[in-house]
This record gives structure tokens, sequence and C-alpha cells, in this order.
């Protein structure tokens, strides 16, 4: 057991250096005013946790206090002495009546909020020594199994966590707090437009289908070249951007309340080049146009006005080639450090780098998937990241992809959330022209072009929180654009009533 200070009105100390950095007093202070005055747990209550307190004891008592008020029980030294006497700590400095000294010797109230702050920084300290101790004492084994470069990822990931959270590991939920977070993420979703639990994606069937974009979701967004895999891509990523609109969330802290800051990693295009396509959607010229500088004086107009509004899009692309998945992740945390990070597109998962130990490919996607899904739960944020279908279907008569398709299947089918296709049947029916001189097949290949024309589905093959099936969109090539897809029941009648 530590050594309890005597409570009395004196200035508080922190402990020598010799010892971990901690403040009896304030704790005591903190303690003795919330049971004092119920009505202050609300001041500290998203400054501290039980977990920040030294003492073991004021941290029970914190919490029992804490479930009391939450309840909006009284959380006094009577009430809490039922719950608190069998306590072999709490006995040892004088029981219940430890209790009643807590209360009589606070001071006041108002510096509350200074001492919860200086209880939470304490604590941060000793994280901080603890985890540094931890790195030393790893970095001074040499160990073939430990290598510098993954001490590295690590300790960036432990600060994180620290920075973040408060504390370098989170351990178990107690299901009471996991039902209340869950609650508020569906009054989230009733109070918002459109009733989305997620970040939408600017396509209503789409946003129907899934929900929205859900924060620690993997959502693998697969097809063949030329399906408009990276089109679709980049038309959510600019959706999510275009609607960022910062504001205070129900934890009370700052954030997204509406879109997004999105991080796009682009391994196979260069920033200027996916830059394009964004600004060919945005203005509405072909982005074969911009390419070639083929512009009229109004379209180009367009296109630098679209750059313009577009500039301050908070959209971030790294088109760093073949990137392992341990520097993809450190980017990541260091962009969600600095601007701030609620959605992650990677475009596309077979051009990340494994840690380079895995025998074969598979196990090497394995390990990429892997690390993604671990990113998108440590970042809480939706990850979304393209992939190759292989070969096999192009030898079919139905073109349609399905989930045996995707490349090294089992492992992107396994960590992944959801599992989505870019389908476009105009594609394939387009290779299927007949000679000139063939004319009844001429006429039906027309009929049948007619009506793909325009039309894109996105095939959910997989959806662990929701149901799967197709999604209708249109797709404007010259622009690479999807889009809401009108259904025959929503066209304006011809005659117009």
């Amino acid at each position: 057991m530590n050594e309890i200070a005597p409570i009395n009105g004196g200035q508080i100390e922190v402990a020598a250096a010799d010892t971990m950095p901690h403040s009896i007093e304030a704790e005591q202070q903190l303690l003795g005013a919330i049971l004092t005055n119920n009505d202050l747990y609300d001041r500290v209550a998203s400054i501290i946790t039980a977990d920040h307190f030294y003492d073991p004891v004021h941290a029970k008592i914190y919490e029992t206090a804490q479930a009391r008020i939450s309840k909006n029980n009284l959380a006094s030294p009577v009430t809490l002495k039922a719950f608190l006497e069998d306590d072999p700590g709490l006995a040892e400095l004088g029981g219940a009546e430890y209790l009643v000294r807590l209360a009589g010797a606070a001071i006041s109230g108002f510096a509350v909020r200074d001492y919860a702050q200086m209880i939470y920084d304490l604590a941060i300290r000793r994280e901080l020594i603890a985890l540094g101790r931890n790195i030393s004492t790893k970095a001074a084994k040499v160990e073939v199994d430990s290598e510098p470069s993954e001490q590295i990822v690590e300790a960036e990931q432990q600060l994180y966590a620290l920075a973040e959270a408060g504390q370098t590991e989170s351990g178990f939920t107690s299901f009471l707090k996991a039902a209340t977070e869950a609650v508020q993420s569906a009054n989230a979703a009733y109070q918002r437009d459109g009733q989305l639990s997620g970040i939408s994606t600017g396509l209503r069937d789409l946003d129907k289908k899934l929900g929205g974009l859900h924060p620690s979701d993997l959502l693998i967004l697969a097809g063949r070249p030329s399906m408009g895999k990276t089109s679709l891509a980049t038309n959510i990523a600019f959706n999510v951007a275009k609607a960022y609109k910062k504001g205070k969330l129900t934890d009370g802290t700052e954030g997204a309340v509406n879109g997004g800051v999105v991080g796009f990693y682009s391994l196979e295009m260069s920033a200027e080049q996916l830059a394009a396509r964004i600004l060919s959607e945005a203005s509405e010229v072909p982005s074969e146009q911009i390419r070639r500088g083929d512009m009229t004086e109004e379209e180009f107009r367009r296109f630098v006005e679209a750059a313009k509004r577009l500039e301050s899009c908070p959209l971030y692309i790294d088109d760093t080639p073949a990137l392992p998945i341990s520097q993809l992740a450190a980017r990541a945390r260091r962009l969600k450090r600095t601007h701030g990070l609620d959605v992650l597109m990677v475009d596309y998962l077979q051009l990340v780098r494994g840690t380079g130990r895995s025998e074969s490919r598979v196990n090497e996607i394995s390990e990429i998937t892997m690390g993604l899904k671990a990113i998108a739960k440590e970042l809480n944020i939706p990850v979304i990241a393209l992939s190759q279908l292989s070969r096999q279907v192009e030898s079919r008569d139905d073109k349609r992809p399905q989930l045996s398709d995707l490349r090294e299947s089992g492992s992107i089918e396994q960590d992944a959330d959801v599992v989505m296709f870019v389908y476009r049947a105009e594609y394939y029916k387009e290779r299927e022209k007949p000679a000139d001189h063939e004319l009844d097949k001429m006429a039906a290949w027309q009929e049948e072009m007619s009506q793909l024309h325009g039309k894109a589905d996105v095939i959910i093959g997989k959806q662990r929180h929701g149901p799967i099936g197709d999604v209708p969109l249109s797709f404007e090539g010259k622009f690479t654009r999807f889009g809401d897809l009108a259904q025959p029941w929503q066209q304006p009648p011809e005659n117009g009533f």
C-alpha cells in the first residue's frame, strides 16, 4: 500500500523525483470536492478516469462515486460506505472515517478542474516513464525476432495511443460502457440527416445498403481493370471531403459532424493524376481533355473555378509507391494527429508491401489485410482498400464477380467487414459487337447497349452487419463519375404530371 499523505489544507506537492510522479493531495482534494458536491463530477468526467489515479484506493473511490452519480444517485461518505467497507485498502486508511475526512478536508470546488488536469498530467508522465523503460529494455535485447524497425513502429503506436486515450493499453471494456457507446451511435444516426450511423458516401442507394461508412470497419472494393474501382473510390473520397463540417460531437470533443477528413494512398497513380480525376468530376470536363489540355475557354474557366473551390478540401494524397504496411500505418497515425482523419483509402491492396518475412504471396496479403483492419480499429475510422480480381472472371460466361474471384481471397474475405465489387456490364457487351454485315445481331446488340449504357452495379458480396445485394448506379465515363441512378418509378411522367 502506498503511503497516504495527511489530509490538510496545505499546499499540494508532487512526489519526489525518485518515485513515480504523483500527487496524493490533489487526488484527495478532488475526491473530497466530489463527495461534498456531486455536480462537480461533470466538470472532471471528460478529463480523467479511475485509471489516472495513482493510489488504487482513490481509484476505487472515484470509480464507485462515478457509478452512483451516473445513475443519478447520491455519492457521499455515507452512501459509499456500504460499497467500500470491505475493501482492505480503505481499511488500512481508517475505513469509512477516511471518506468522511476526505469530504471534510475539501477546501473548494472551484479548483476541481485544475486538480483533475494535474492528476491526468501526472498519470501521463508515469505512462511515459514506463513506456520509455519498456523501449529501452527491448532495444537492449538483441534478438532475431525483434527488428529495430518493428520496435520503432510499436513504440510509435503506443505513443499514439497514449496521446489519444491517455493510456497505452486499453484492456477490457465493461458491457455498460460498450452499451452506452452503442446507444450514443444509434442516437447520432437518428438525429443525422438521412439517419446514417456512419459517414455518407454521397451515393444515396449505397448509403441505404451500408448505413454509411462505419468506424473501425475494413471495406474491400474489388473489380477487374477498367471497371471503375479507382473512379468510385475517388468519387466517395471527394464526396466525404466536400461535405466536411467541423463541430462539437456528442462526447464534447471537436470533430467532423458531417463528411470528414480523407487520407488517400494512391500507390498506382500519381497525386497529380488523381487530382485531375477529381477535378474532372467537379468541373464536368472530360479527363482526357484535361490531360491533353484540349479545352475551350468555358471548360478551362470551369476547371480553374473547380480547383479554387476544392483547394480547401480536407483530402490528403500520398502517392509513395510500394509502401510497407507498417509505414502506411505510421503515416495514417501522423495524419490523424496533425490534420485529423475520418476515412482512409488505399489504392490498391496488392501494391502494399508486407514486412518481407512471409514465405508466400498469400501469407503476405494476409499480413496486409490484418494490418489494414488493425489501422481501422486503432484509429477508429473506416478503411476502404481497393483490390484486383483474378482473371478467372474473364473465362466465365457470367462475368459478374463473386467472393471466390478475389486474389488470394481467403484472408481478404476473412478480415473484411464489407466486400464490394464494381461491375459494368456495358464494358463486356461493348466487346461483343457483331460485324457490320450481321444486321439482325447488330440491331439486338444496339438495343442491349442502349439499356446498359451509363449504368453500373456495386455488388455487395459480404457485409458483416447488414444485407448483401446489388446497388445500381449511374456511370459517366468521360467524367469518371458514379452517381445515383434514377429508377423507372422515379422518372417524371412525359406529360409533366
